[in-house]
């Protein structure tokens, strides 16, 4: 049942377009790591500077949210695992069967 859709998702061309997704998704969420956190905390700043009239020494910058891009993090690491092993499944004979295509036994 697997060789079918197998067999299905790589002729019809699905396969590839699901690995495209996958793919792009994982590369954006590892540019979301970095852009979530630095947006974040220019607009916290920016609002910061805003509301406050009267600067003084009681008022600390707020601190830079790494803990903003851990979530991205994962989901990028989910997504292109996935991908990859999508990517091996579909497109890369296995092993066994390259090498007995590769060595034909003899009767000697």
């Amino acid at each position: 049942m697997l060789d079918r859709l197998k067999t299905a998702l790589v002729e019809s061309y699905v396969g590839a377009i699901a690995l495209g997704f996958l793919f792009a998704e994982g590369i954006q969420r590892v540019a979301y790591i970095f852009a979530d956190p630095a947006t974040r905390w220019m607009l916290e700043r920016f609002q910061q500077h805003q509301n406050n009239r009267y600067p003084g020494i009681f008022n600390e910058p707020p601190r830079f949210p790494f803990e903003l891009a851990i979530p991205q993090l994962f989901t990028a690491l989910f997504l292109l695992a996935v991908a990859i092993a999508m990517l091996r499944w579909l497109y890369f004979p296995e092993a066994d069967k390259q090498h007995e295509a590769a060595e034909p036994e003899e009767d000697a």
